[in-house]
């Protein structure tokens, strides 16, 4: 029996943002938790996550677009919501929620091209929240799971 916490990233598609977010997660901290992502709906990978993960030296490539019902049967030691939409219609799980909305690319990158920008520039959307989403996982989620499981935080 694995010792492991269970985290579940939690967003509108499951094609952006939670992909991430698992993907960092699985990159930094594999040895003390098993990750996942899903959906309220199943949009389908997002080409530009992907492109942008992999320049982070993170390949969400294998990764695909699942939706919540896929993990009814998994009791999760800390549920993420990383979009205001996905926390709304967050289904009940038992165990800790906590909620942290990320800008979300694909509409940021839409403003961008009606603002005339190249895609460069659509690129920079995604590697921006890429970047928040890095640092979240990588500075703030071992002490949501310390904080959420009980557990004291060890200096």
């Amino acid at each position: 029996m694995s010792d492991k916490k269970k985290v579940l990233f939690l967003c509108t598609g499951n094609s952006c943002r939670s992909q991430m977010a698992e993907g960092f997660a699985r990159h930094f901290h594999s040895e003390i938790m098993d990750v996942f992502s899903a959906g309220v709906e199943s949009h389908g990978m997002n080409p530009f996550a992907v492109k942008v993960m992999a320049e982070s030296a993170v390949d969400i490539s294998s990764q695909r677009s699942k939706l919540i019902d896929e993990f009814e049967q998994i009791t999760f030691d800390l549920v993420i919501t990383v979009c205001d939409s996905a926390r709304e219609a967050c289904p009940f799980f038992p165990g800790p929620t906590v909620h942290h909305s990320f800008p979300d690319p694909p509409a940021l990158a839409a403003e961008v091209k009606t603002a005339g920008g190249s895609e460069g520039d659509v690129f920079d959307c995604y590697r921006r929240v890429r970047d928040e989403i890095s640092e979240f996982i990588q500075t703030k989620l071992i002490n949501l799971i310390i904080v959420n499981s009980g557990q004291e935080a060890q200096p």
